[in-house]
C-alpha cells in the first residue's frame, strides 16, 4: 500500500526536456502557475468567489451610476458628453450578464481566473476611456483604478495584482504621457505603483493564510481518519467506506470484509512490553498492507484488532484473501509467537453495515474457537427477534 520508490527516482525518470528547460520556458511556467492558481477547491471555496462575484457587480453597479451623476451634474469636460454616459450606461447593463453565467462551474477551473482578468482589464479599459474624455489626467475618474486594484487585492493571488497594477500604470502613461507626463499624472502613476505593492502584500498574506487553514483543515483530516500508531486508516474511515462497498455490489462488484483478530498478542505485551506490542501492530499493518491492493483498504479497528476490506473476484476469492492474510500475520508475528482470527464476510447488496461487520466478527470468533491461526466464512446473516445469529453455512480452515 505505501511506494518504496523514492521520489528522486520519478524525477531521473522524468523527460530530458521537462528538465532542461531553457530560462524563458521556466518564466512562462512560473508567472502561469501564479496567475491561474486553483480558485476552488471544495464547496465552501467555490461559494466565497461566486459570491465575490456578486459583490464585485454591485460595485460596478455604484461606480458606474457615480460617474452618471458626476456627468450630469458636474461641470467639467465630460459634462454631458454621450460617450461617457453611454460607457457607463453599458456597464450598468452589462455588469449583471455575469451572473447569468455557471460561476460555481467556472470557479473550479482556469475559466475562473480568466473571468476575472478580462472583468479587471474591460474595467481598466473603461476607466481611462471616460478619463480620457473627461479631460485626461486632471480628471477624478482615474481613482476607480484604485478602486479596481482594491477589489482585486481582497481575493486574486499576488501575480495577478502585480500584472494587472502594471498594465494600469502603463496604460496610463501611453494614454496621457505621450505629449510629456505632468506633473499630477507622475504623481498619480507613482501613487498607483505604491499602491500595487501595498494590495500585492495584502493579497500575499491572504492567500498565505488560505493554504495554512486548507493545511490544517486537511492535517485534521487525516488524523481523524488515520490510527495514530500505524498510521494506517481507522475504524471510522472503514465505517465510511463500508456503505460504497455495498452499492457497489448491487452492481456486481465482489468484495469482503475481514476482521482480524491477533492470537497471544497479551502475552507479548505481559513478557516483553507494551514498545514490542506497538512494534508488533506495526509490524501486521505494513504486511497487512503488503497482502492487499493499494485500492482496498486496511483499517486498525483498535487493540490487536484490524480490518480489510478487499475486492475479490472467481480467481481470487475471498478464502485465498484471507489465507494469504493469515500466512502474512503468522510470519510476521513468528518470534513472538502470535498468529490470526480472521473471519470473512462477503458483502451483500443493500446489507446493513452493522450487520455486515457482525457478520465478520460472528465469522472471526468461530476461528478463534476453532484454535485460531486460521479463518472462517460466513456466508449469511439473518437477526432474529431477540439475538442475533449466524445462518447458512460456515467455513473454518487453518
Amino acid at each position: 500500500m505505501t511506494s518504496t520508490v523514492p521520489a528522486d527516482r520519478r524525477f531521473r525518470g522524468a523527460p530530458s526536456g521537462a528538465r532542461d528547460a531553457g530560462p524563458f520556458r521556466r518564466l512562462l511556467g512560473v508567472l502561469r502557475d501564479g496567475l491561474y492558481r486553483p480558485l476552488a477547491e471544495d464547496d465552501d471555496r467555490v461559494a466565497y468567489w461566486v459570491r465575490h462575484v456578486r459583490y464585485g457587480v454591485l460595485l460596478s453597479e455604484i461606480s458606474a451610476v457615480a460617474v452618471l451623476v458626476y456627468a450630469l451634474f458636474t461641470d467639467t469636460p465630460g459634462r454631458h458628453h454621450p460617450l461617457l454616459l453611454g460607457a457607463a450606461a453599458l456597464v450598468v447593463l452589462a455588469c449583471p450578464t455575469l451572473l447569468l453565467l455557471p460561476l460555481a462551474d467556472m470557479m473550479r477551473d482556469s475559466r475562473g481566473p480568466t473571468m476575472f482578468y478580462l472583468w479587471t482589464l474591460a474595467t481598466t479599459v473603461v476607466v481611462l476611456f471616460g478619463t480620457w474624455l473627461d479631460g485626461g489626467a486632471s480628471s477624478p475618474l482615474d481613482a476607480l483604478l484604485f478602486l479596481t486594484l482594491t477589489y482585486m487585492a481582497v481575493a486574486y493571488p499576488p501575480h495577478g495584482v502585480v500584472a494587472i497594477g502594471a498594465v494600469m500604470m502603463s496604460s496610463y502613461v501611453v494614454l496621457f504621457g505621450m505629449s510629456g507626463l505632468t506633473t499630477s499624472a507622475a504623481f498619480f502613476v507613482a501613487a498607483m505603483g505604491a499602491f500595487t505593492l501595498i494590495c500585492t502584500m495584502a493579497s500575499a498574506n491572504s492567500w498565505a493564510a488560505h493554504e495554512r487553514q486548507v493545511q490544517l483543515i486537511s492535517t485534521q483530516r487525516t488524523l481523524a481518519a488515520t490510527d495514530p500508531l500505524t498510521g494506517i486508516p481507522n475504524r471510522r474511515t472503514l465505517i465510511e467506506r463500508l456503505p460504497l462497498a455495498v452499492e457497489a455490489a448491487a452492481s456486481g462488484r465482489r468484495t469482503v470484509v475481514c476482521a482480524v483478530d491477533l492470537d497471544g498478542f497479551k502475552a507479548v505485551n505481559d513478557r516483553d512490553g507494551h514498545a514490542a506490542g506497538d512494534a508488533l501492530l506495526k509490524a501486521v499493518a505494513s504486511v497487512l498492507g503488503a497482502a492487499v491492493r493499494e485500492t482496498d483498504t486496511v483499517a486498525r479497528l483498535g487493540g490487536d484488532e484490524f480490518a480489510v476490506l478487499a475486492d475479490v473476484s472467481d480467481t481470487f476469492p475471498g478464502e485465498m484473501l484471507a489465507e494469504r492474510l493469515r500466512g502474512a500475520i503468522a510470519l510476521a508475528g513468528a518470534r513472538g509467537g502470535v498468529t490470526a482470527s480472521i473471519g470473512v464476510a462477503e458483502v451483500l447488496p443493500g446489507e446493513d453495515v452493522a450487520v455486515l461487520m457482525h457478520r465478520a466478527d460472528a465469522a472471526m470468533y468461530r476461528a478463534k474457537a476453532a484454535g485460531g491461526d486460521r479463518f472462517a466464512l460466513l456466508s449469511a446473516w439473518v437477526p432474529p427477534a431477540d439475538t442475533p445469529r449466524c445462518t447458512g453455512a460456515t467455513t473454518v480452515r487453518g
